[in-house]
């Protein structure tokens, strides 16, 4: 007997074939099944079975062109955090062969907890030392993540480390420039000068990189924390690659309230105060990282940039009928608040 919520977008048999190959008690008996707020790339999906629960990632109903790519690099990510001291959940069971027209997705463990985006529980609205811990176990969190040593996880081979931070800015043009297939999309004048932004990311590129891990989408909506506010896991790896963990630092700050005060893509959380100052965030970070951030406002540049051009990627489509257009729309304030944030950052530096 199965009882899931009504509509789906995908079809579980496979779910459960997968995890009764792996051996989980219950895989023919899927309960509760229902979906999850978060990410718009993919599908998250939590449910039980023989007593505990899981949460799947899975591609959307209408998956892009490399969602199966993305899917099976993430599978391997989090497969070789495996050991380390990155707060991740737990792969149980991953099907990275699709098949004719099939999908690669993967189960993972249930993490006890809550994320920000989604909600507060009582005590960490009350109390506000419990905000502050939350930031400041972010920026714990990354610090772990950029102490892995990829080749020693298995992961050398994960990303392209020669002219990494150089190739950026090329990387996201290409990308905003791709959307022009989406029939209906008004293209990417209402972005502002995107060009002069890219022009000074490869003006002032930094020279040297210290390489490793990166999440590639580093923010509280990805992360996952107990009612004391200690960070359990770190989730959604799609993004993820080698580069450097900078990147990560930058994103996590382009949205970061400081204060108080919200940025132009604030993370959306009830209540903002309590949590750390930026300030406080960077000393954090380079205090257990040892990491050099001269050039920390390039990063938080780049990550306006990378960010801002994504997020026009899900306007396009649903300006193409592919995406729901309210939540396009939405996304396109934030892309158009992103680059004009950049060109405050430049102005200033």
């Amino acid at each position: 007997m199965t009882t899931v919520e009504p509509n789906l977008p995908i079809d579980l048999a496979p779910v459960s074939e997968l995890l009764e190959s792996a051996g989980v008690p219950g895989a023919r008996q899927i309960e509760s099944a229902r979906l999850l707020a978060g990410g718009t790339q993919n599908i998250v999906l939590r449910f039980s079975c023989g007593g505990r629960d899981y949460v799947l990632r899975h591609p959307p109903a209408r998956p892009r062109p490399n969602s199966n790519t993305l899917l099976a690099r993430e599978v391997r990510l989090v497969s070789a955090l495996r050991g380390t001291q990155v707060p991740h959940p737990a792969l149980i069971a991953a099907r990275t062969d699709p098949g004719e027209g099939g999908a690669v997705f993967y189960v993972m463990a249930a993490v006890d907890g809550f994320n920000p985006t989604v909600g507060l529980p009582a005590p960490v609205l009350d109390r506000p030392e419990i905000r502050h811990r939350m930031g400041l176990g972010m920026m714990d969190g990354l610090a772990s993540l950029a102490a892995v040593d990829p080749v020693a996880v298995g992961l050398g081979d994960f990303g392209k480390l020669d002219g990494f931070l150089e190739r950026q800015v090329e990387r996201w043009a290409k990308e905003l420039e791709s959307y022009s297939r989406f029939e209906g999309w008004e293209g990417p004048g209402a972005l502002g000068d995107v060009a002069m932004v890219g022009d000074w990311l490869s003006r002032y590129c930094p020279r040297t990189m210290k390489p490793g891990v990166i999440h590639g989408d580093y923010h509280v909506g990805n992360a996952i924390f107990s009612e004391d506010g200690a960070l359990q896991a770190i989730v959604d790896w799609e993004m993820a690659t080698l580069g450097d963990p900078l990147v990560d630092l930058g994103r996590i700050l382009i949205s970061w309230p400081d204060g108080g005060e919200p940025k132009p893509y604030t993370m959306r959380v009830e209540r903002l105060d309590g949590f750390p100052t930026r300030a406080e965030m960077i000393e954090r970070y380079a205090a257990r990282t040892g990491r050099a951030l001269d050039d920390l406002p390039w990063f938080e540049v780049l990550a306006c940039y990378k960010l801002g051009l994504i997020l026009e990627g899900s306007h396009a489509r649903a300006q193409a009928g592919l995406a729901d257009k309210a939540t396009g729309e939405r996304l396109h304030r934030s892309a158009v608040a992103l680059l004009d944030h950049a060109r405050k950052i430049i102005a200033g530096a």
